[in-house]
């Protein structure tokens, strides 16, 4: 179908610095269904926030493009990265020992909030700076962000926007395109401000994803080399049917999983290492193997990378279920980095969370790895400690299991990484949470109130304050060059969780 658009600018919102994989495939996908178009992408992450207004301005007068595509990776205030230290605020806000402590907590805390306050105003303001200055131009908006908090999106944004949840190659077509009903899950705000609401009629065919044409994205991101210097994501799939009761994956790609070409992403991975130099490759599915056709197709691009014969390290995150010692071997031939998994040492929390896997199972597969020479390379266990369902007794279990796979792989080789549960909207955790009482039933998630911001970060008593209190033990007493504070912290659980009871 013919396009009236002739020009796009993409413009990815303020985040931390992480490789831009959503917007790169989406204007590669519309560059090979309309190469007349002229694309270019302007990423705000890498701009320093005192230039992004401007840098915004002059793009736009300079490209005066026909639509601007909007990417918003996050937006909640206790979403994790890199460029806070929420975890520590938190922990020493409420139990550190050292009032002063305290005190900075509530001011580091407080600077948080604003900078996510500052950062939600200040992507409305670019967009309806963008609608001031190009009134007829389409506008679109998508992302992790938007695929969470869509309808919010929707009333703030300006008019005449559209607003994509979840995948937006087809739903940008449909929009590029002028089809009079867009494609997907898609709110509409039109230019009276009234919002409509079109779901997703077909789900998209992931074959149609290619690899992608670098060169040509070289050639309109002037900043895409900012990005190759750490992990490059590939995506090789989408679609979750595992039912974790606080993961919002199934509710944003869907539970029927589809899967792209293995030739297709072999030969992604292969430009960017060859071309690009890139080492560090992380699969950006759910996870990269976790039903048994995702594991078959799992090994068909694993063989595809062997033949290649690619100097790279790989990653991402990854269920064991099927995992058998063929593919084991082949994952660490093929350059396995780290087994990145969520890890708890109890059948009891694994169930509480719906998890969909047997422990002792996980831990037979993971002594498969290291019988298949897994030896030096890194264990990431993501820990969703005094989650629904923890007890003491579950927490001394995953004490001792931790144990066990630091005699297996090197205490050195593991890393336990602690985090929280973070409740978020529409998922069934949440559910429970208002039911029992503990979120009211009309919170909102998207609140500024660090009081309820630290309700929303799962960690009550009793437990809480002893986790809390071992980690701010294991802060203090730390040699970062030594040790590592997940390790650390367990350690202090050790001690207070297997004390003998006084006589």
């Amino acid at each position: 179908m013919a396009s009236s658009v002739q020009s796009i600018l993409y413009v990815r919102f303020p985040c931390w610095k992480i490789y831009p994989g959503g917007m790169i495939y989406v204007a590669d996908f519309i560059h090979k269904r309309h190469p007349e178009i002229r694309q270019h992408i302007l990423d705000l992450a890498v701009i320093d926030k005192r230039d992004r207004r401007r840098r915004l301005i002059e793009e736009i007068e300079a490209q005066r493009p026909d639509m601007v595509a909007f990417s918003w990776r996050n937006m909640q205030s206790f979403g994790p990265n890199p460029d806070d230290d929420a975890l520590d605020v938190v922990m020493n806000f409420d139990y550190s020992r050292k009032p002063h402590h305290r005190i900075k907590a509530a001011f580091d805390g407080l600077a948080i909030l604003y900078e996510y306050l500052a950062n939600r105003i200040n992507n409305f303001r670019h967009m309806k700076l963008v609608r001031r200055m190009l009134p007829e131009a389409r506008l679109v908006v998508g992302g992790t962000a938007v695929s969470v908090f869509g309808q919010y999106v929707a009333k703030e944004c300006p008019p005449d926007t559209y607003v994509v949840v979840g995948e937006g190659q087809d739903s940008m077509l449909s929009v590029v395109e002028g089809a009079a009903v867009p494609v997907g899950d898609v709110y509409y705000k039109d230019r009276s401000g009234r919002i409509h609401r079109h779901s997703r009629q077909k789900i998209f065919d992931l074959r149609q994803e290619t690899a992608v044409d670098f060169p040509y994205i070289q050639s309109i991101f002037p900043d895409f080399g900012k990005h190759l210097d750490d992990y490059v994501g590939v995506n090789t799939k989408r679609g979750c049917p595992y039912k974790c009761n606080f993961c919002l994956y199934t509710k944003i790609e869907g539970a029927k999983q589809r899967y792209r070409d293995p030739v297709d992403v072999a030969d992604e991975v292969e430009i960017l290492n060859k071309r690009y130099g890139v080492k560090k490759i992380w699969f950006t599915d759910a996870q990269f193997c976790s039903t048994k056709p995702s594991t078959i197709h799992m090994e068909k691009i694993l063989d595809e990378l062997l033949v290649r014969k690619l100097d790279i390290q790989w990653t991402g995150y990854i269920r064991l279920n099927y995992v058998t010692p063929q593919i084991a071997a082949k994952m660490v031939a093929s350059g396995l980095a780290s087994l990145d998994l969520s890890f708890t040492g109890s059948q009891e929390v694994i169930d509480a969370l719906t998890l969909g896997y047997r422990l002792d199972e996980q831990m037979e597969t993971l002594r498969m790895f290291r019988d298949a020479g897994y030896t030096k390379q890194k264990l990431k266990l993501y820990l969703p400690l005094n989650a629904p369902g923890e007890t003491a007794e579950t927490l001394r279990q995953t004490i001792l299991k931790i144990k066990v796979l630091y005699d297996w792989f090197g205490r050195e080789n593991v890393l336990p990484f602690i985090f929280f549960i973070g409740i978020q909207p529409g998922t069934p955790i949440e559910d429970k949470l208002k039911n029992s009482g503990y979120l009211p039933k009309n919170y909102n998630p998207l609140t500024y109130n660090p009081f309820m911001i630290m309700r929303l970060l799962y960690n009550p008593k009793p437990l809480g304050p002893v986790i809390a209190k071992a980690y701010l033990e294991a802060m203090e007493s730390l040699d970062p060059a030594s040790e590592y504070i997940g390790r650390a912290t367990l350690d202090v659980l050790e001690r207070e969780l297997f004390r003998p009871a006084p006589a």
